[in-house]
């Protein structure tokens, strides 16, 4: 899913000449066609045990933590399951600064990091569509989840002349994002609420708790968490004299998708969704197929290969749901020590396979990845009687269009909904840029950040409402 970007690995491989020379804080920026995305490394070691802390400052992230750390002699290996990223570098002690290959996707850049945070403090680049001025109302609020105990930071913005009849909470995908749900230097919610708030509607859009200026821990929160906190912004809007009137609504990206429905369903205040690459498949069945549509160009061999261990791997989780951890991490090795027997040459051997171990395990068995596996988009969408509007992109390569705009559509008519509306729009990716073959890596070389027709598809909806 997302935002995100959701099922791969993020292995970082540097060699040290010295072990103790790579903990601290490292600094750096990543240029792709003159985008510039500051990332930082916390390392620190507690007696034999290293561990890592990664921030994407641009995006709002903090202190996400990136899984299991291990330093082998000169070499220093970290895992950040959640991440499709790797970079491999060589720490220079003289100059105090690594140097590195990033890589992501059919992507590879040069990477270098430094000590200092003034390796990261370029300007931000401007993308075309960032608003260059704000004809209208903003205000910074917060408001609390008393179920989880965070309080959520946010930006309300209304058109200027403060008619507006309906506001919209916008709940952005997986991963911890802001409240401009910022990625590879692209900021779509402030687009979307800047689009929208400007044809007259009232807009909400928070930082993801424990991301920016919102409390709480992300790292343990699931789907069901995230909903809680929606159903907050919606409780919040309740409470406010001068809103309280609006004809709620929620719009969700990607993860954000589901939570939409989530809420919809049990709370008859939210008056309309609209769905932005939301899932309509189990979540098993998604993951699979992204799997194989981002491994597009691969050897068909691998992706079958790849796609059937994927297919186990989620199956241990989802079949055993009142396992330990403990336990689930003894099957996980299994299956994949029967996988590399089975199936030599394709990925998994014994060179590798105890680092794979610990990032799969990583991934499959964080609090959030356990919810969402069992997950089955239809249980809510079935209850959900307000109007919605499902969109995706046709190249859409991590949440598949036909079968998950299908899936919505099937749910919503077996649930006797008959004022939806499902889309699917030509030539667009996961995010909603004129994409051309809709791969992760192009994400920050468009300059696009959501394509005029799917903007002016969902205000002329809703403002139809």
């Amino acid at each position: 899913m997302k935002k995100t970007i959701s099922t791969l690995a993020f292995i970082l491989s540097v060699s040290c000449l010295l072990a103790q020379g790579v903990t601290g804080d490292w600094y750096g920026a990543l240029n792709i066609q003159g985008t510039s995305l500051p990332l930082v490394f916390h390392i620190t070691k507690n007696g034999d045990v290293y561990s890592t802390l990664m921030d994407s400052p641009k995006q709002g992230a903090k202190g996400f933590a990136t899984g299991v750390t291990t330093v082998n002699g000169n070499e220093l290996q970290i895992d950040a399951a959640s991440k499709g990223i790797t970079y491999t570098g060589t720490f220079l002690p003289d100059s105090n600064k690594i140097t590195g290959i990033f890589k992501q996707g059919a992507g590879s850049f040069p990477l270098s990091f430094f000590r200092t945070s003034s390796a990261i403090t370029e300007a931000p680049v401007i993308r075309p569509q960032d608003p260059k001025d704000f004809p209208y109302k903003r205000e910074d609020v917060a408001f609390d989840n008393p179920k989880g105990g965070d309080r959520l930071a946010g930006t309300l913005t209304m058109p200027s002349d403060g008619k507006a009849s309906k506001i919209v909470i916008l709940i952005t995908g997986s991963g911890p994002q802001n409240r401009n749900e910022e990625l590879m230097n692209h900021r779509p919610f402030l687009v979307w609420s800047d689009w929208l708030t400007r044809h007259g509607l009232a807009i909400l859009r928070y930082d993801d708790r424990g991301v920016g200026q919102s409390t709480g821990n992300f790292q343990t929160a699931t789907s069901a968490d995230f909903a809680d906190d929606a159903e907050a912004a919606v409780n919040y809007i309740l409470s406010r004299p001068d809103l309280k009137n609006l004809s709620i609504g929620l719009m969700g990206h990607s993860e954000g998708g589901l939570i939409a429905p989530m809420v919809a369903s049990r709370n008859k205040a939210v008056k309309f969704i609209v769905l932005l690459a939301g899932p309509g498949v189990p979540t098993l069945q998604l993951l699979v197929k992204q799997t194989a549509d981002q491994m597009n160009g691969a050897p068909a061999a691998a992706v079958e290969r790849s796609v059937d261990r994927n297919k186990k791997l989620y199956g241990v989780v989802v079949q055993n749901p009142t396992l330990s951890t403990a336990q689930l991490q003894q099957l996980i090795q299994t299956t994949l020590y029967d996988d590399m027997r089975a199936h030599p040459g394709f990925g998994i051997d014994s060179t590798n396979i105890k680092g794979i171990i610990i990032q799969v395990c990583a991934q499959l068995l964080s609090p959030w990845m356990r919810y969402f596996l069992a997950v089955d988009p239809a249980d809510y969408l079935a209850k959900v009687k307000c109007p919605v509007l499902a969109l995706d992109g046709t190249l859409d390569m991590q949440v598949n269009a036909e079968a998950n705009l299908a899936g919505i559509k099937a749910s919503l008519e077996k649930g006797g909904n008959k004022n939806f509306e499902v889309v699917d729009l030509d030539g667009l990716n996961h995010l909603f840029q004129k994409a051309a073959t809709g791969a992760l890596a192009e994400y920050g070389q468009i300059q696009e950040t959501v394509d005029p027709v799917a903007l002016e598809k969902v205000s002329a909806w809703i403002n139809k409402l």
